[in-house]
């Protein structure tokens, strides 16, 4: 049996965290993880804006139902289910994706979880640390051939640790940096890549 393991955000969604950004006019949270490998040197700076501004979780969750997924996501989504056992592995919340998750008729999602005070964003909790390369190599510890996308540095161990990682539109400096992985700039492009395999 055959496992893709995708990520969310910039392959399925659009960044949570820049779509917030510019809704409340912050520079310093249009930064992703395609800028910063320090994926807690990121949060910790998130944290430290939303509370400065005071931004609650339910603002954000309000500003995150605006949301849709990428063209073409869905159409993606439901085509690789079909053909691979999927799940999303993501860096992201389940407090703030939901909404999302929803949108695309609740694909199974293994992500984290923040730690919320009377509506304040105090923290978060890890599923586990280098989650994305565990569920890797779990699934092929369960003797699944798993094939994984994303786009950015906290994809690069999941991706190299699949049967075959992809970069889906990761930006230059990433796919320079890493150029042995396989690149899809659509999601027509993944499809292609994918049904090689199936």
């Amino acid at each position: 049996m055959k496992y893709l393991c995708l990520d969310f955000e910039g392959v399925l969604i659009p960044e949570i965290w820049q779509y917030v950004a510019k809704e409340i006019g912050s520079k310093e949270l249009m930064l992703t993880t395609q800028d910063l490998k320090d994926y807690d040197e990121l949060m910790q700076l998130r944290m430290k804006v939303v509370n400065e501004k005071n931004i609650k979780l339910s603002d954000i969750q309000e500003i995150v139902k605006t949301m849709n997924p990428i063209d073409g996501a869905e159409d993606f989504l439901d085509w690789a289910r079909f053909h691979f056992q999927v799940s999303i592995v993501s860096d992201t919340f389940y407090e703030l994706a939901w909404p999302l998750v929803e949108k695309l008729k609740f694909p199974n999602i293994i992500c984290h979880h923040l730690n919320i005070v009377d509506n304040r964003i105090e923290g978060y909790q890890l599923r586990q640390q280098n989650n994305k390369q565990k569920v890797v190599e779990a699934l092929k510890s369960l003797k699944f051939e798993v094939y994984a996308a994303g786009d950015s540095y906290n994809d690069i161990n999941m991706l190299s640790n699949a049967d075959l990682g992809i970069f889906f539109q990761a930006p230059e400096h990433i796919k320079t940096e890493f150029p042995k992985l396989m690149t899809a700039d659509s999601h027509e492009e993944l499809k292609t890549i994918l049904k090689s395999k199936i």
